[in-house]
């Protein structure tokens, strides 16, 4: 017998679970939906699709959603997924021309519009465009018994179509299956226990990756979703003393957030001893790793995965055999990305990119057949990240193939250099660049964001990175910033950061 993987399956498993509650909604956003049960949810999503139905907007159709979490979002990821139409996350953050350019680009019939955002994005249009307010989107939100117009389950069909971050280019379509989104989210459910008893706490953009599939695992095993809106390291503290959390997942600016509310930390730390963090979307320095154990009490889960794999390949939880490591010999070892998880084959080619095969990634690119192209080739994802296995079968990322620095011959890991500067205690945030040099061809610079009223130089930190690293991996120059500009999921833009350095040059 051979049933298709489809969402829906998520949907209805999660309905079993009746009226214990599965998303908590964020009481500051517009016309809040409060809490909402499992079997709510199933009746909101069915409601959904069959207000689509009465729309005209047929099974295929795309229907874009820009928005920061909500219970709304939560429930558009199965009320048009799950029955047949193709889900387009937009990245909230993004200005109105590249919003446009997304919904453009996707097609989409119906575009749903948080109304914080609705006058930024004035002559965006769709079709149907309709406000999350409570009012115009009444109807797309009552639930409903009634089956919707019935949909043919192919596990192959176009679940969501989910644009990249933009850090170096116009943001391409993702394409992701109903098999490879089902999969992923059996993965991970997996790989981090979740179970009926589990309460997340969504810190991670429900526009990036669909949550990073939390949302379906989370549905399927009857676990609470709390909504998170904005990013605020104080009131995530609160959310988690206030609903129990148990589980977050988040960037590590997040993670960065979260330690300078907890000042320290102690033994009042909400979640202490419960919370477990899932942290990627970009390598968390072994200080930060070592310190969210040692302040906030939590367990720090590393990951690793990109958008184009539903995301996550690896996984690494700390092992028994390392609980009787010192606490920062422990972090070092939690600072590799994982092992694969089930799934997933990874190696490392001859020019040191990560390659990977696995059930969820990408289908292709959304009407880009050359990008497809170049990013499957030989049967294997060319990741664009750089990276190592050891003799442990854990992969570690050391660069974007783009940010290596070349310099004078040798390669430098900027991700490398960034870890080593991060443990200096009066640097908050660093960014590792190669710019211009006569004699080396490029050289090693930093751009740091230091602790206010830190008594701290460029010679100093330079100084610090040479009792520390071979010399040449070291930074030339220091240049500290206010501030780093970050992708709306934590990933610092180096793209931005070294360009004015290299204008008028030929080089990177």
């Amino acid at each position: 017998m051979r049933v298709p993987l489809t969402l829906i399956d998520f949907l209805e498993r999660g309905a079993l679970h009746g009226d214990r509650v599965a998303v908590v909604d964020e009481p500051d956003g517009p016309a809040p939906l409060g809490e909402i049960t499992h079997a709510g949810l199933a009746r909101r999503a069915r409601g959904m699709a069959r207000e689509l139905d009465r729309m005209g907007v047929a099974h295929g159709a795309r229907v874009a959603i820009v928005s920061p979490n909500s219970a709304r979002f939560v429930v558009s990821l199965f009320g048009v997924s799950a029955f047949g139409r193709v889900l387009v996350p937009i990245n909230f953050r993004l200005n109105r021309d590249e919003v446009g350019y997304v919904v453009r680009r996707s097609g989409a019939d119906v575009l749903l519009v948080d109304p914080e955002l609705s006058g930024d994005l004035a002559g965006v249009d769709a079709p149907h465009r309709i406000l999350l307010d409570g009012v115009a989107d009444a109807a797309l939100f009552a639930e409903s018994d009634e089956p919707p117009a019935p949909w043919e389950p192919d596990e192959d069909a176009t679940a969501s179509i989910n644009f990249t971050s933009g850090t170096t280019a116009r943001p391409k379509g993702v394409r992701l299956t109903h098999r490879a989104l089902c999969l992923h989210a059996m993965s991970i459910g997996w790989h981090l226990g979740i179970g009926p008893r589990d309460v997340h706490l969504q810190g991670q953009p429900l526009f990036h990756c669909n949550g990073w599939g939390f949302p379906y695992a989370l549905t399927a095993m009857g676990a609470r979703q709390v909504m998170l809106r904005r990013v605020d390291g104080g009131e995530i503290l609160r959310r988690v003393a206030d609903h129990g959390v148990t589980l977050s997942c988040g960037a590590p600016a997040v993670v960065d957030a979260i330690l300078a509310a907890a000042g320290g930390g102690g033994a009042d730390v909400p979640g202490r001893g419960r919370m477990r963090i899932f942290v990627g979307g970009a390598p968390s320095p072994t200080a930060t790793i070592a310190r969210v154990e040692q302040e906030l009490g939590w367990e720090f889960i590393h990951g690793y995965g990109l958008t184009e794999s539903s995301p996550v390949l690896t996984v690494n939880r700390t092992p028994p055999e390392d609980d009787a490591l010192a606490p920062l010999d422990r972090a070092r070892r939690l600072g590799r990305q994982g092992m694969a998880v089930v799934g997933v084959r990874l190696r490392v080619d001859d020019q040191g990119e990560v390659l990977a095969r696995s059930n969820h990634v990408l289908a292709g690119y959304w009407d880009d057949p050359e990008a497809t192209e170049a990013a499957i080739s030989g049967g294997w994802l060319h990741t664009g990240d750089t990276g190592v296995i050891d003799g442990e079968n854990h992969l570690t990322i050391t660069d974007r193939t783009k940010d290596v620095i070349v310099s004078g011959g040798e390669n430098v890991s900027s991700i490398e250099v960034e870890d080593c500067l991060h443990s200096h205690p009066a640097v908050r945030e660093v960014a590792v660049i190669g710019v211009p040099d006569e004699r080396w061809g490029e050289t090693v610079k930093a751009l740091v964001v230091a602790d206010v009223d830190a008594a701290l130089d460029e010679a100093g930190l330079i100084a610090f990175a040479r009792e520390r690293m071979a010399h040449f991996k070291c930074p030339t120059s220091v240049e500290f910033r206010e501030s780093l500009p970050r992708t709306a999921t934590g990933k610092i833009q180096k793209f931005r950061l070294r360009a004015p350095y290299w204008e008028g040059s030929t080089g990177s």
